[in-house]
């Protein structure tokens, strides 16, 4: 699965990182409380979350995730934006709850982590 795939499923909007829709993604973790992400040991992976704070680009950084995915319509701010731009990290942004974006991402054939 692509990231352009997951932005189709989710129906979601790219705020940073158009260029990298293309990148491959091996699975996905959903969670608001980044010591439970830093647990998660998958690159090429997506971040889902409704936190919107500088610590969520740093742990997908630290965790070779290639996007982060705010859901619920969660707005980051511009600080947030240009943090992941300068990382080349993608963001999108969809209007899902965690349960249900998880649950389509499942759907579509994408799996967690170990």
């Amino acid at each position: 699965m692509t990231l352009k795939d997951v932005q189709m499923v989710l129906d979601a909007r790219v705020l940073v990182g158009e260029e990298h829709l293309d990148r491959e993604v091996r699975g996905a973790c959903g969670s608001d409380m980044m010591s439970d992400v830093l647990a998660f040991s998958h690159d090429h992976a997506i971040l889902l979350t409704g936190l919107t704070n500088p610590q969520v680009i740093r742990t997908v950084e630290m965790m070779d995730m290639v996007c982060v995915i705010f859901i619920r319509g969660k707005k980051p701010d511009a600080t947030i934006l240009q943090m992941a731009r300068e990382r080349g990290l993608t963001v999108l942004e969809t209007d899902h709850r965690m349960f249900n974006a998880c649950g389509m991402l499942y759907d579509a054939g994408l799996r967690g982590g170990h």
